[in-house]
């Protein structure tokens, strides 16, 4: 019997995240683009499991989400925890609030992938 990689049980771990923060984003202003994105990071997870790592959609994704990461980066992350934590709820009561969190989304995807990413610029395809 094979025994299965770290890597097979983080993916999955998540796949099952990805999958409940896509649908957290339904009442979201823009779903479409939240529930599409974490959407191809469960699949981009899924292929890490199938340790099938395509090079350049992996690629272009982490890209993306570090370039997008950057552009909504908060200006200050204190006052925007110190915002949430008064809040008590996970309702957006400001876009500040809003692009704090995409930003962290895109950091989160951009984070996960990175072993798959490692892999699919390590073997000589």
């Amino acid at each position: 019997m094979k025994s299965k990689s770290f890597l097979t049980y983080y993916f999955g771990l998540w796949i099952i995240l990805f999958g409940l923060f896509a649908y957290w984003q339904f009442n979201d202003p823009d779903p479409e683009i939240w529930v599409s994105l974490y959407g191809v990071a469960m699949i981009f997870c899924y292929l890490g499991i199938r340790k099938i790592y395509p090079k350049i959609p992996l690629t272009l994704l982490t890209l993306l989400c570090l370039i997008g990461a950057v552009y909504f980066y908060p200006g200050e992350i204190g006052s925007w925890i110190s915002q949430e934590v008064e809040q008590k709820d996970l309702s957006m009561k400001t876009p500040q609030m809003e692009e704090a969190r995409e930003t962290f989304g895109l950091l989160i995807i951009a984070i996960v992938l990175s072993p798959a990413l490692y892999h699919s610029w390590k073997t000589k395809k």
